[in-house]
Order: C-alpha cells, then structure tokens, then sequence
C-alpha cells in the first residue's frame, strides 16, 4: 500500500437519487485502495440506509474526522449533516439540497488546502439545492467562483471523445445573446490548455460547431457564424490553436467527423450533449476545464426514478473517479517538464487549405 497514493475526495450529492447506490457499486471492490484513497463528504446514518438498500453486507465505511486520518486501506467517509436528516427516496426537499451543498462546501475547503487532490462530485438536484448559500446553475459556476477564475469550460469525455459547452447552463432564449467573440475566443483557449496539460494531447484539434441550422448557410439562416464564430476561429488559429469551424452540427456526430478531433466545441448544452449522451450515456464524464483543481463527475443526474431499486449503473461514475486520477497525473508530468513534452504536429501557417485538410480520413493516423 502506497502511503502517499492519490486522495479522491467524494461529495454525497442528492441523498434522495442515486449518488450513494453507485459510490458504493464503484468501492465496493477492494482493488480500489490499491489504486487511490477514498474519502467522502456525506453522512454515516445515510449512508448506512443506501447500504441496506441495495442489500449489500460486504461493505463497510471507516468513519473520520479530517482527510488526515483516512486509511489507506478503507472507504473512509466524514460527517457534513444533521444526524436526524431523513432519506426520502426521488423526492425534492430542501433538506436533501442543504445537505449536498455542506458535503459540497467542506470537500472545497479541503480540496483548497491541498487535504484532498482531487474531487469527484454525486449528482444534486438543481432546485433542491438552491439557497442563500448556493444560487448557481450547477457545480461548474460554483466550483468557478470558489477557485477564484475568471472562466471555466464544461467539458464531457468519454475516451478521446470530448465535448466542451460555450454557454453552459444557460436557457435557450440566452443563448444569442451570449454567442460572443470574447467568451468563444475564452472557451477555446481553456480547452486547448487543457487538451495539452490534462490530456496531453499534441497540438490538439479543436472542431467549432455553429449556433444556426446549417451553420446559418452563409448568412441566409443566422449571421453568427459569418460575424461572429468564423472571425474567432480564425483569430484563434492565428494565435497557433488548430481550430476548424464552424461547422454545421446536424450531422457531425453521426456521420462521425467528431473522431478526427480532439475535442469538439457546441455552442449551447443541448447541442453538444445531446449527441454526445446518445453516443456515451453510461460512460460519459463531466470535468471542469480551466480550474486549478481537479474535479469530475458523473455525466448523468439523480435519477430520482430509480433510486433505491438497485439498478443504477456506476460505470460513469467510476470512469469519473478514474479520469480525476489520471488529469491529476497528466498535470503532475506537464507541470514538471516545464512545457508541453510532447512533439509538436506542424501545419501550414495560413490555415487556409490546411483547414479543410483536418477532415480528410488520410489524416486520422496523426492523432
């Protein structure tokens, strides 16, 4: 056993969805400890009511106090609720988000202090956990504000297939009015650092949809692309970022385009996972991009109409535990070799031919 191996700190999310039915399903195996420390932010008394639902007896939880005295060997979990909380399975209450947002609120501190390296948060329910203390879309703007950056990138991966989202958790009748040079131009530099540093990836391409049917058709069903989305990508590619866009986004994913890149860029969160779910569902993983710290999660929500009939898959959940792990090494090579280690893959420096050139089968072996 390594003493110093990996800490994965884990929030509880939703205690009423299935967040602890697959934290258990995923430590259960005891090869966990071999590969890294668990430590969850949750309850005991919740957690002993998920355990005897799914009617496991083999597992066990190591109560603690503080990340410092997680064993190495065992699922560890530390106290952030009321003792007299009460599970009240697929159901919203205002009790089950206060206790996602205090397991949330302690796995920060600690994750800020360098007591845990990584964080892998359970699904919340949204409105449940919405409060004077948290009054933020999602994980991501919260998790934004709290490292104290001035953006991040939703990025879902399942593989060498990543997504990231321009306008994030943002209501459709918003989203034009946030198409914006600045944030785009944002959005694509976020992820091309962290295709190098988190997944070191050469050089990495980037595939930019665009917002209209068609990618607008010149002009005749939007002008975003053409005043827009076109200028970023080219001032991107300027700036030495292999970027192609934008591109119509009906038939990319299914005609497979998004395979000769290493990451794709919707322009609103319906329109990158939508596809990117039907394709992946029960592997794919959200990471914020662009953060100092490391922190993924499951690519599904609470699925309060199931929780508790021990059905659940935990394969996303797993992969997010294990994706945390290999970034956090990712950056641990990337930041001690000063740069990007890996060699460089030249293209021309006009991007004019070369552009189209990225969507030629020839160059797939490239990447």
């Amino acid at each position: 056993m390594k003493k110093n191996q990996i800490k994965v700190g884990i929030t509880h999310g939703d205690i009423n969805g299935i967040g602890y039915e697959v934290i258990i399903k995923s430590l259960s195996d005891p090869r966990v400890n071999e590969l890294f420390t668990p430590v969850i932010y949750g309850s005991p008394k919740v957690a002993a009511y998920h355990k005897k639902v799914i009617n496991t007896d083999s597992f066990f939880f190591n109560q603690i106090r503080t990340p410092e005295e997680a064993d190495n060997s065992k699922v560890n979990i530390i106290n952030c609720c009321d003792d007299n909380i009460r599970v009240e399975l697929g159901k919203v209450n205002k009790f089950a988000g206060e206790a996602a947002y205090m397991a949330l609120e302690l796995a920060v501190n600690d994750l800020k202090n360098e007591k845990i390296d990584v964080l892998v948060t359970a699904p919340v329910n949204k409105e449940a956990i919405q409060s004077n203390n948290f009054s933020f879309p999602g994980h991501t703007e919260y998790l934004t504000e709290q490292f104290g950056v001035k953006d991040s990138l939703m990025l879902l991966i399942s593989g060498s297939f990543r997504v990231g989202i321009v306008t994030g958790h943002a209501s459709l009748r918003d989203v034009p009015g946030l198409i914006t040079k600045e944030r785009i131009m944002s959005k694509i530099e976020i992820l091309h650092k962290s295709l190098i540093a988190d997944f070191a990836c050469t050089n990495p391409r980037i595939a930019v949809l665009g917002l209209n049917p068609h990618a607008g058709d010149n002009g005749v069903l939007g002008d975003e692309e053409n005043n827009i989305i076109a200028p970023v990508v080219k001032e991107a590619f300027e700036k030495g970022i292999t970027v192609q866009g934008p591109i119509p986004a009906d038939g990319f994913f299914g005609s497979g385009q998004h395979e000769k890149f290493d990451a794709v860029l919707a322009m609103y969160h319906d329109q990158g996972l939508a596809p990117f779910k039907a394709l992946t569902f029960d592997k794919g993983v959200n990471y914020t991009a662009g953060l100092p710290v490391v922190r993924t999660s499951p690519g599904h929500g609470t699925a309060f109409d199931i929780a508790g009939e021990n059905v659940a898959s935990n394969e996303s959940f797993q992969q997010a535990v294990y994706l945390a792990i290999d970034i956090f090494r990712n950056r641990k090579v990337y930041a001690e070799a000063g740069e990007n280690p890996l060699p460089k893959y030249e293209i021309s420096s006009n991007g004019e031919s070369e552009d189209v050139d990225l969507m030629n089968e020839d160059e797939t072996q490239d990447y």
